[in-house]
């Protein structure tokens, strides 16, 4: 069976009324016939049904042991941080998402925890880098915002080497377009606020381990910690992950169409999308993609903060906002936004120019997106001609 079936159908009817929609079970707490005897369900952080439906429904999806779902992508990132202890070490991914990286460097590193940030596009530099006190190795692929792409099987094999689990955030592709379990990883972190709930409504995280062990200390983490997705969520959720692949593939087509559209612009410095053939590590991508995503960056030739901000206030169809991946497009400045926590030099570092501009694509015509971007790269460019002349 296909997985755009399989998803839909491995929801299951309601058992007890029929409702081919989950039901949402509001509440938070659960009659028992007698001290610990129960239907399976005591209190809701602990358990809830709807959101029993939506772990099953992203185990499924990633071919894992089992699913969690918390309040945030950052809940659910938060989550997997707390397998460790002081003394332990990070090795993770440059190009890190800001969210992320300001968890690790300042709640986790006062706790005595050592965060190293490599370039990963080259698996040499993590196996340079790991050592015995490596826990966990941290990739996103493709990166937020500059699309790098890793070598998922490799970087597993240079962490299991080690000791170490390896933790990819999965975020940009969603399970609709790459499986990391299926490559080694051992741990898979989503934003479901993203590509998996997919519409701008709902803010969710999910994990997804590979083993038991680490299923049960999930699960610890998850009742201790109480960073729960409550169940009109989760129900949001779901919706949104039947429509997946259908939003998905439309997604990627106006992607790509855009991504080549602005090779052909003088104005362009960088165009960043794993589709393009000269994008470093195309094939990689290739390989453990089935297709390149819907997010595209750029960066001006003009590379200042300036140029971006005039170009990302000139779109209609495009709306500047933080986030991406659902339905409408959106485009944001991740200089002074999804990045603005990073410190300069740590995020110039990274590859993340001061112009560099984000792109969300979503499921409207190509055609008008193009024009959308089009008339705005031609108010930037005469906003910039007019200054010159005064």
């Amino acid at each position: 069976m296909r997985e755009e079936t399989n998803v839909l159908h491995h929801i299951l009817a309601d058992p007890l009324t029929g409702a081919i929609s989950t039901p949402i079970y509001q509440t938070s707490t659960f009659v028992q016939e007698a001290p610990g005897v129960n239907q399976g369900y005591d209190y809701a952080r602990t358990n809830n049904p709807t959101r029993k439906v939506l772990e099953e429904t992203i185990t499924s999806l990633e071919e894992g042991a089992a699913g969690f779902a918390f309040a945030s992508g950052l809940a659910a990132v938060d989550a997997v941080a707390k397998l460790l202890q002081a003394g332990d070490e990070v090795i993770a991914v440059d190009d890190i998402y800001g969210g992320s990286f300001r968890l690790f460097q300042h709640i986790y590193q006062k706790f005595g925890i050592t965060i190293k940030y490599v370039d990963t596009t080259d698996p040499e530099n993590v196996a340079r880098e790991i050592s015995s006190r490596t826990r966990l190795v941290w990739l996103e692929t493709p990166t937020n915002p500059t699309l790098k792409v890793s070598d998922i099987q490799t970087i597993a094999d240079i962490a299991h080497g080690a000791g170490a689990w390896l933790v990819v955030d999965n975020t940009f592709a969603s399970p609709a377009l790459q499986k990391p379990l299926r490559h080694g990883a051992d741990i898979v972190v989503h934003s479901a606020t993203k590509y998996l709930a997919g519409h701008s409504d709902v803010l969710a995280g999910l994990v997804v381990v590979d083993s038991e062990e680490l299923a049960e200390k999930i699960k610890f983490i998850q009742n201790a910690t109480g960073g729960v997705l409550g169940p009109w969520d989760c129900w949001l959720t779901l919706r949104g992950i039947q429509t997946l692949h259908l939003r998905l593939e439309k997604q990627c087509r106006n992607a790509a169409a855009i991504a080549q559209y602005l090779t052909t612009l003088p104005s362009i410095d960088k165009v960043y999308y794993p589709g393009l053939e000269n994008h470093k590590n195309h094939d990689v991508a290739s390989s453990q993609q089935t297709l390149f995503g819907a997010v595209v960056s750029f960066s001006f030739k003009h590379d200042t903060v300036e140029t971006a901000n005039r170009f990302v206030t000139s779109t209609h169809l495009f709306k500047l906002a933080e986030s991406l991946g659902g339905v409408k497009s959106l485009l944001c400045h991740p200089a002074t936004m999804t990045h603005g926590s990073t410190p300069t030099d740590v995020r110039r570092a990274a590859g993340i120019q001061d112009s560099l501009v984000r792109l969300s694509c979503g499921i409207e015509h190509a055609d008008d997106l193009i024009a959308d971007l089009g008339q705005a790269f031609s108010l930037t460019r005469l906003s910039f001609a007019q200054k010159a002349i005064i």
